[in-house]
């Protein structure tokens, strides 16, 4: 049965032992959030003639393509149904590259999951160009899994980056929502630096005065989502460091991290912040990429 056109918690499968931890993450989420779990291969339909093996044509290629495709989602499949055997699961084969089958797919999608890294990926990337490339533009929020042990002990938080920057909002959004779904307590990071200050100025500045500036913005910027999400345990964080460095410290102990697309100073035009990009490269945990205007939910 299809499943296109509602709202599905959609994940990239390659063969790759990085998608199917994505799929098993997947899984969880979408019985979670009460959502289908749709699984999609994308096939290229012009490929290249390896050197010294005979010319079978186009159309043979094509089809080996996608019966490995199947394949993959065969396993993909099994994967979801091993972690979570209520999961109502839908697959395909999507015909074109990789980015733009995957980006058709979250302009209709819930949560849009990856690996970390795919098939063809080069040793020592420590992200794949599609993961990069849809966390960048993707229309949903865009959850990159890394591989590894996940962080899913109860007491293990949700941790979110908050700043002044639009789009904020979303990125809180999501985050209260997760941790309430999960059970989980939420950390709420701030993080202030006096690393753009004037050298000259920094000896003279009132730090006592600024740090309790900074923890009654965090508070603001709070005091709307803990009213309306009261079950969540909110642990409060101001650290004077750099966001992507003080976000990727606590992933070591968290069970996902978001942040938002565009940070603090982003520039026009640029899909995905400097934060952003150096939090899904490092992050010891899911990242969640959450753009300014999310989707409604049905």
């Amino acid at each position: 049965m299809s499943t296109h056109h509602t709202r599905s918690v959609v994940v990239g499968v390659d063969g790759s032992d990085s998608a199917l931890q994505a799929v098993r993450w997947a899984a969880s989420e979408a019985v979670r959030r009460n959502r289908p779990l749709r699984l999609i291969a994308a096939v290229p339909w012009m490929t290249y003639q390896p050197i010294g093996m005979p010319p079978l044509g186009k159309e043979y290629d094509r089809q080996l393509m996608v019966k490995r495709a199947h394949e993959f989602l065969d396993v993909a499949a099994i994967e979801a149904s091993a972690v979570e055997a209520t999961a109502e699961v839908d697959r395909e084969v999507a015909g074109g590259e990789a980015v733009p089958a995957l980006a058709r797919e979250a302009g209709d999608a819930e949560l849009l999951v990856l690996g970390s890294r795919g098939h063809g990926g080069f040793a020592g990337l420590l992200l794949g160009s599609v993961g990069v490339s849809m966390a960048a533009q993707a229309a949903c929020p865009v959850v990159i899994v890394r591989e590894g042990r996940p962080h899913d002990e109860q007491d293990a938080p949700v941790v979110v980056g908050v700043d002044g920057a639009p789009g904020g909002d979303a990125a809180l959004a999501f985050a209260f929502d997760e941790a309430s779904r999960l059970g989980a307590p939420l950390v709420a990071m701030h993080a202030w630096s006096d690393a753009a200050l004037d050298p000259f100025l920094v000896p003279y500045l009132d730090w006592p005065a600024i740090e309790a500036d900074e923890h009654r913005t965090l508070t603001q910027r709070l005091s709307g989502w803990t009213a309306k999400y009261p079950d969540v345990e909110v642990r409060r964080r101001v650290i004077r460091d750099g966001a992507a460095g003080a976000l990727t410290r606590l992933s070591e102990r968290a069970r996902l991290v978001v942040v938002g697309s565009r940070g603090r100073g982003g520039v026009t035009g640029l899909l995905l912040g400097s934060v952003s990009q150096a939090v899904l490269h490092h992050a010891a945990c899911p990242v969640a990429v959450v753009r300014a205007e999310p989707k409604v939910a049905e």
